[in-house]
């Protein structure tokens, strides 16, 4: 009995120690010796494929007097790379690989806040040509900090928005139109937004209402800049909603990331602050408004907080949240980084036993990638005064599953930035929206990455483009890069609207999506011989139905508007 007693122990014990999220410093043993050196408030980092050989790059920025930092990913090693870039040794702040041409190869450009942006455009043969003035954008000294690309009017050209924080408060923000043949046009006054100095550290693109238009957020320093966000009205113009969405926080705002940590299809924003004030985590409720969760949730970290990312940190179907503080051993009780593992609940664990050992940096912008192809999300960090980088690999050990989806375009921009990815698990749903540029400085992997928890087949996959198309996929099994080009498995939802509403697919295995041009009351489901099996109400423009537990067989739906009633028959497989 004694020896039963003692396996038993030794059972639990592994199973918890397997279960526990751990991360750790592989960055000298995997070939990278760089630091961003002696910097003011830091330097930026990409995580970025920037060749397209299917491995994760490291990219990032130094101090004055040094060139960029280029890091190769070799089947899971890295070497130095000498890229065929002008030589570049101001001080840059972020690096961003972005395909301004939707040639199918990155371009580089790098944001100075001492001598002026650059725009390297790769002509596919690894050489690189400095076309900023031939570009039209600006290359005169604003004391740029970031640069993050979005396609506002989804005419398929990532367009970029131009963070500039000028210490004598003197210098507004840019926001240039890409015209699709390697020039941009200053449409900053124009798409509404002002010429004053906000301070402006960092900026993201993102679509907080789900209405298929990229909006923007503005993380804005120091307490008499509040922080802005502008809805996109659709037209090429932007409408400042910071009062009414309940967003205009003024703290010593840095980085800003989002997700969506409560698995509610509404993007998510957490900022980064000083520790008079701590971090906030404003939830999405879905209505045009945020609440600010930090206390709540448990996230409200009290440090010198710089970049903050959202990743599944152990493949559980929910997402964490990591951060990175400036702290060198003398300021305590201030922390160098902070990992919150999500419990699923709207809070979150301040994680102390995670790893991270040795975490005793000025760190300031993280990235998320995989760099030996695991699944499991690896963390990138930069610090300066000499600090060598921080490669946190995820070493993780649980029976998790995953997904990593990897988008090109074809109408919408080459890279799928801007796209909407859900995936279904038994009615579970996540979401991941596609990024250039976010966090404090960052850029992450082209490759979007899910946790599946133990589930090894997903029910369905839908990636909603910029352009309006769907691409869904059923049945998708775990543990594989999913590469989807823009229209191979597309539904052709706008296209398909008859008496006002769509529904798809047809046949269906699993779910059944309904979109409609005016709002749906609800739906009902009959057999042929006229059982009700399914009833619901809605109240708006889109529904989704489960019917992966349906017999195979013919199924009459009505739907009910507010003045109509229109019957249609579905195929179940």
């Amino acid at each position: 009995m004694k020896n039963n007693y003692f396996l038993y122990f030794f059972l639990l014990i592994t199973g918890f120690l397997q279960a526990q999220v751990n991360f750790v410093d592989r960055a000298i043993n995997l070939g990278i010796i760089a630091t961003a050196g002696q910097t003011y408030q830091g330097n930026g980092i990409s995580f970025c494929d920037y060749n397209n050989d299917g491995w994760d790059d490291i990219t990032m920025a130094t101090m004055e007097g040094s060139k960029i930092h280029f890091f190769k990913n070799v089947n899971g090693s890295f070497e130095s790379d000498n890229l065929n870039i002008p030589m570049n040794t101001s001080q840059q702040k972020q690096v961003v690989w972005v395909d301004i041409d939707n040639d199918g190869d990155k371009d580089l450009y790098v944001t100075s806040n001492n001598n002026g942006n650059k725009l390297y455009l790769n002509d596919g043969g690894s050489n690189f040509t400095d076309i900023t003035i031939d570009a039209g954008l600006p290359v005169e000294n604003f004391e740029s900090y970031g640069a993050f690309w979005g396609d506002y009017n989804n005419d398929g050209f990532l367009d970029v928005f131009i963070s500039n924080r000028g210490e004598m408060g003197e210098q507004s923000n840019f926001f240039f139109e890409n015209n699709g043949d390697n020039t941009f046009t200053d449409v900053t006054i124009q798409a509404g937004f002002d010429t004053d100095s906000h301070l402006t550290f960092g900026a993201i693109f993102f679509d907080y209402n789900n209405d298929g238009w990229q909006d923007i957020y503005m993380s804005n320093d120091k307490l008499f800049n509040q922080n802005l966000l502008y809805r996109n009205n659709g037209d090429g113009t932007f409408t400042d909603v910071t009062a009414e969405s309940n967003t205009g926080i003024t703290i010593d705002s840095m980085g800003v990331a989002i997700g969506d940590f409560n698995n509610d299809g509404w993007f998510d924003i957490y900022i980064t602050d000083t520790p008079a004030d701590g971090n906030v985590l404003f939830r999405n409720n879905g209505d045009g408004t945020f609440t600010d969760l930090a206390i709540f949730s448990g996230t409200r970290l009290h440090s010198y907080a710089w970049g903050a990312v959202f990743l599944d940190a152990d493949n559980d179907m929910d997402e964490d949240i990591y951060v990175s503080c400036e702290y060198d051993g003398s300021n305590p009780p201030f922390r160098s980084s902070a990992f919150y593992k999500n419990r699923g609940n709207n809070t979150f664990e301040n994680s102390l036993n995670s790893g991270f050992i040795g975490d005793a940096a000025k760190s300031y912008s993280n990235a998320v990638g995989d760099f030996n192809n695991d699944g499991l999300p690896d963390i990138a960090v930069s610090n300066i005064d000499y600090e060598n980088m921080y490669l946190w690999e995820n070493r993780t050990m649980n029976a998790n599953n995953w997904l990593k989806v990897k988008l090109t375009g074809v109408q919408s921009n080459r890279d799928g930035i801007g796209s909407r990815i859900e995936i279904s698990i038994n009615g579970t749903k996540q979401y991941r929206y596609t990024l250039c540029g976010e966090g404090y400085l960052a850029q992450n992997s082209n490759s979007e990455i899910f946790g599946l928890g133990t589930h090894s087949v997903i029910d369905y996959v839908k990636v909603t483009w910029l352009s309006g198309t769907v691409d869904y996929l059923e049945n998708v099994n775990a543990n594989q890069l999913l590469e989807i080009t823009e229209g191979s498995y597309s539904l052709d939802v706008n296209s398909a609207f008859k008496n006002g509403f769509s529904y798809f697919p047809n046949p269906v295995q699993n779910t059944l999506i309904l979109k409609a041009e005016k709002t749906i009351k609800s739906i009902s489901l009959y057999t042929v011989l006229g059982q009700v099996v399914y009833r619901s109400a809605f109240n708006n423009l889109h529904a989704e139905i489960n019917m992966s537990n349906f017999d195979s067989g013919i199924y009459f739906a009505e739907i009910e508007f507010n003045d109509t009633t229109e019957t249609f028959q579905i195929l179940k497989d």
